[in-house]
């Protein structure tokens, strides 16, 4: 698994963000800070240096250096550096300028660092390394003319370490400082994209809700003012919906009825039959497009159901128009549901496993967490790839488009948008001894 070091909250990344422009801010402030101190160092190592081998020089005219000297000063025949000592070539170039300047030529300049030896230094003890680790610098001056090498010692301190400590440090006390007060201005400012979020997810438009509150930064609070406009927007043009659907279902239903009473008149019986028929399947068209249309706004109110004795009543209505229909009964499940929304999906769904299957098999399986109405049956199946396609508005397996097999397509489509309405869902299996079996599934 893939690690995620990059935050997806808002305040995180500002604040990851800050944690590394701080951190930037110090290592370049560290870096400065290094080379001046360095620079620094070697300046106050190299004027005392050069002071004390001018002085030596000057007073050994006769090639000997004076006794109080020795301690700061000594001579020697060869150059006794080591070769494999650290050097230190910044000491080494300003000692040979500083002793140019003065008027003596010298030959070669070696440096090397060693571990600090107290006993090696005559002049005044003084506390070294209790404070901060030290070393000790070897300065070796090759005088012409084969008079042998001056050779003096100073203090290097060995405080890399400890610098890095100090950078260290100076970070957590900035963050401390600085980060946890843009830590908590952070949370502050995407609150109202926390509250924006939630109202999204939660957005229903049958409930017309509360406005967000327009606070945080102008960008933030005029995010919220648009979706709070927005969803006035949606409610109105819902209700406009729900408005012109009525009057289309009124306007449509009164030519309908009239039709219906004029047919009474019309003398041939089969005529008379077939006219009826027809207006009852335009009446069912008006209804179920009118139906699926409402969906998501129902006027019908939530109530505690049987869902057992609903079932049974639907099943009970196929058997007085001599469907073949059975239904395993099951104990009491009560759940809060609009019950002539829901018995409209259990309905549509018997009648389309009587058309195409010639019968249709109704069960409740009762789970924990949920609760399963299956209705089988004993028809053809459906290809796996068309098990989706049903569902959409207007789609027919069956394309004859006559009676006996009719409806429009709207009867799988307005029940799965009723169920997942409820919170549930529909899908459709083929079953492995034959037949197709279309199974609700509702939370409990």
């Amino acid at each position: 698994m893939t690690l995620r070091l990059w935050p997806r909250r808002l305040a995180a990344q500002l604040a990851l963000l800050l944690a590394v422009a701080l951190f930037v801010a110090q290592a370049i402030s560290f870096t400065l800070l290094l080379r001046e101190r360095r620079s620094l160092l070697l300046e106050q190592i190299s004027g005392p240096a050069i002071a004390r081998l001018n002085d030596a020089i000057e007073r050994s005219g006769n090639g000997r250096i004076p006794p109080y000297e020795r301690g700061r000063v000594r001579r020697a025949a060869a150059n006794p550096i080591a070769p494999g000592l650290p050097r230190v070539t910044g000491v080494e170039t300003l000692i040979r300028e500083g002793l140019v300047e003065s008027g003596h030529p010298v030959g070669r300049i070696v440096t090397g660092i060693r571990p600090f030896n107290p006993a090696d230094f005559d002049w005044p003890r003084r506390r070294f390394g209790r404070r901060h680790p030290v070393d000790e610098l070897m300065i070796a001056v090759e005088q012409p003319g084969g008079r042998g090498w001056l050779v003096t010692r100073s203090i290097w301190p060995r405080d890399g370490m400890y610098l890095v400590w100090r950078l260290i440090t100076q970070t957590l006390i900035l963050y401390g400082i600085i980060l946890l007060p843009v830590l908590w201005i952070g949370r502050r400012i995407s609150r109202p994209l926390r509250d924006l979020t939630r109202a999204a997810e939660h957005f229903d438009p049958r409930e017309p809700g509360e406005p967000i509150p327009e606070q945080g930064p102008l960008d933030v609070s005029a995010l919220i003012a648009a979706f709070n406009a927005l969803r006035l927007r949606i409610g109105a043009m819902l209700e406009e919906k729900d408005r012109m659907l009525g009057a289309i279902g009124h306007d449509l239903r009164t030519p309908l009825a009239a039709l219906r009473v004029r047919i009474e008149s019309v003398e041939d019986e089969q005529d008379r039959l077939r006219m009826a028929d027809t207006i009852a399947e335009m009446n069912k068209t008006l209804e179920d497009i009118l139906s699926l249309a409402r969906v998501g706004r129902p006027s019908e109110a939530e109530t505690d159901v049987d869902l057992n004795a609903l079932v049974d009543a639907v099943v009970a209505d196929f058997h007085d128009l001599g469907q073949e229909v059975t239904f395993e009964e099951s104990g009491r499940l009560r759940l809060k549901l609009r019950p002539s929304l829901m018995r409209r999906a259990v309905r549509n769904l018997i009648e389309n496993a009587v058309k195409y299957g010639h019968s249709a098999d109704v069960r409740i399986d009762a789970k924990p967490h949920e609760i399963a109405i299956i209705v089988a049956d004993q028809g053809p199946g459906i290809a796996p790839d068309q098990l989706e396609t049903v569902f959409d508005p207007f789609i027919r397996l069956e394309s004859s488009r006559n009676r006996d097999t009719g409806g429009i397509g709207l009867g799988l489509a307005l029940a799965r948008s009723i169920v997942r309405e409820a919170g549930g869902d529909i899908r459709l299996t083929n079953r492995p001894e034959g037949g197709l079996a279309a199974t609700i599934t509702l939370p409990r």
